[in-house]
């Protein structure tokens, strides 16, 4: 069986539903001026109970080239949206110059964080990849040291976080949009 629900607005919404050997699937997509998409959720019903999936999609632009950003809020609240209570958010960050962490909220360790990272991969012009006619050689290596995404736990509807920990975009190469993908899934 499957099924579609589309209406045609500033925001879409896609609703699709099929089943498959006794396990069903409900997914849904929401769209912005048609064309963007802002957000899936879909849920796979089966004998041992209901697995939900939740996406969203954020798009980050900053004012300088390198910056931390809190993404603690935006996270919970794709947690929220979900009604997962128990399993696993995947935070990612969709570009090779940029970054995502857990660490302490507290402007000074993100100092250092920064500058640690200066010291490691620090702004160059004799990078090889400069040769390409890019200039953002140490903006990759940062990344790579950062890495590019985190899994945090998912426990009675809250993210389950040690003491001060907090999840941070870290932005290498910025000053134009990039997106990062929140991925929540669990029951």
């Amino acid at each position: 069986m499957v099924s579609s629900d589309v209406t045609y607005a500033r925001d879409t919404k896609l609703l699709i539903t099929t089943q498959q050997q006794k396990i069903s699937f409900v997914r849904s997509a929401t769209f912005r001026d048609g064309r963007k998409l802002l957000s899936t959720t879909a849920t796979a019903r089966g004998k041992s109970g209901n697995m939900k999936f939740h996406t969203e999609y954020l798009t980050l632009h900053t004012k300088t080239k390198r910056a931390y950003v809190h993404l603690t809020p935006q996270v919970e609240s794709a947690l929220q949206k979900s009604g997962i209570k128990d399993g696993l958010i995947l935070v990612s960050a969709m570009h090779i110059t940029a970054g995502v962490y857990v660490n302490d909220n507290e402007s000074g360790l993100i100092k250092d964080i920064d500058q640690w990272l200066e010291t490691l991969a620090p702004f160059r012009q004799n990078y090889q990849h400069h040769q390409t006619g890019e200039d953002n050689g140490d903006a990759h290596l940062k990344s790579l040291i950062i890495h590019h995404e985190v899994i945090v736990p998912v426990t009675h509807g809250k993210l389950d976080f040690g003491p001060w920990q907090q999840i941070f975009y870290a932005e290498f190469d910025g000053q134009r949009d990039k997106r990062v993908i929140i991925k929540v899934m669990g029951e």
